[in-house]
């Protein structure tokens, strides 16, 4: 397992885009659009991961009802896996509690779960499985 990425919500991904491109020194940030989960993402690559910034597409996105409790920031952190559905098996057999007790569809290539933030101390956990 390895840390990922750190994912943060943001309001206007343009607007993020051209900060973190500064702050990282990243001539252009690829934005994908994952409609599955009515987010735009952007890639800011640094060093061995990744700080995601996402930006909901519809306002029934867990990112938009994120945004509007909390406000832009940290949403998770990612740790990629070798074997998600195995992961997600035996964290559930360790008594976590999971969002996705199945993988889905991620930005990238990858597959995704999430873990609840009442099993992780707060934070939300994101796990990923690149995809073939």
């Amino acid at each position: 397992m390895k840390l990922s990425h750190i994912g943060i919500a943001v309001k206007n991904l343009n607007e993020a885009s051209n900060v973190f491109s500064k702050l990282f020194n990243i001539n252009h940030i690829p934005i994908e659009e994952v409609t599955e989960q009515k987010v735009r993402v952007g890639f800011c690559h640094v060093g061995d991961s990744s700080v995601e910034l996402t930006e909901a597409t519809s306002a029934d996105s867990p990112i938009a009802k994120y945004i509007e409790k909390r406000g832009e920031g940290v949403h998770h952190l990612s740790f990629e896996v070798e074997n998600l559905e195995e992961e997600l098996r035996r964290l559930k057999s360790e008594g976590f509690q999971l969002i996705d007790e199945e993988p889905r569809v991620g930005a990238g290539g990858y597959l995704i779960a999430f873990i609840h933030p009442k099993s992780t101390n707060g934070v939300l956990v994101e796990l990923s499985q690149k995809i073939g």
